[in-house]
């Protein structure tokens, strides 16, 4: 019934360390494990895990690639995926199975987190904020829906995300490929919810902030929140007011933040298959339609 994908890269010690936890509340679930470092092999390690199916990567494809290649080798029709950096605290994680069962429209459960400093995430909500659509814990941790469900701890239907196409590999190597995702299901009219019920152990960019430095990280984000704005937002006075941001913003962002600039130039880089992608945005709900659900949760 339920197939779980745990994308890998470098972090070795913490990834088995968490695998060996994990494992016990795993019973009776298809475990896929996705080496996405070329470079290491980890299948003499992954030997003393006979159940687990090993899948290692020929080269790097980044947390979208990584992701995606797992999901699409399972086997079941509900996929968990989990982060090589979370902790599950129990089972509860099957309490997401009969409500993605009993609605056909549900595409994504969503997990609550436990974070380093104890304090608990995962409902979130998006807002339009100065030309960008911008993105923030949820006021309320109460189970409903969610702007997105976070692609480290979550529960998906297989069957739907097919549907939308998966992840988006042009995000590689991280970050905003979970909301993307989220966002094409909700303009296809599918729902996207958290589960205060299911709580896991899950320490933000332990990986990445280990392997990556800050000046990478945050030209990632920007670039990243570009091609998101690009490829899926079509209200007219959304683009609009982006695009007057953006031409505002340019020569005091030279001096201000670079990175900024670094992240839109990558962005640019990008446009022909960003606009390609864009031709094939579905438009069930509007824009105005989806944010205003999560500007105020």
């Amino acid at each position: 019934m339920i197939s779980v994908v745990i994308p890998t890269y470098k972090n070795r010690e913490v990834f088995i360390r968490n695998l060996k936890h994990n494992l016990p509340f795993l019973k009776g679930c298809e475990v896929i494990v996705v080496n996405d470092d070329p470079s290491d092999s980890i299948s003499e390690t992954m030997k003393h895990f006979p159940g687990v199916v090993l899948i290692e990567n020929k080269i790097n494809l980044g947390f979208p690639g990584a992701a995606d290649t797992g999901i699409r080798s399972a086997t079941k029709p509900y996929v968990m995926l989990l982060n090589s950096d979370v902790l599950l605290l129990d089972d509860s994680y099957k309490k997401a199975v009969p409500k993605l069962k009993e609605d056909d429209r549900l595409f994504t459960v969503s997990f609550a987190q436990k974070e380093k400093d104890g304090a608990i995430v995962g409902k979130n909500r998006m807002y339009w904020n100065r030309g960008f659509l911008s993105h923030a814990k949820a006021h309320d941790l109460k189970t409903g829906e969610t702007g997105w469900a976070e692609g480290g701890s979550c529960m998906l239907n297989k069957k739907i995300y097919e549907a939308l196409g998966g992840f988006d590999y042009i995000y590689a190597p991280y970050y905003w490929e979970d909301i993307d995702l989220s966002y094409r299901a909700w303009k296809e009219g599918y729902r996207v919810e958290f589960e205060r019920g299911i709580l896991v152990e899950h320490h933000h960019e332990s990986t990445i902030g280990k392997y990556f430095n800050q000046n990478k990280i945050r030209t990632v984000a920007y670039r990243n929140q570009f091609l998101f704005i690009w490829k899926n937002i079509t209200d007219k006075r959304l683009i609009n007011t982006h695009i007057a941001h953006v031409i505002k913003s340019f020569l005091p962002m030279v001096f201000k933040d670079i990175a900024y600039i670094r992240g839109l130039f990558l962005a640019l880089s990008k446009i022909v298959e960003v606009t390609e992608k864009r031709r094939l945005t579905a438009r069930i709900l509007t824009d105005k339609e989806i944010i205003s659900k999560f500007n105020t949760q």
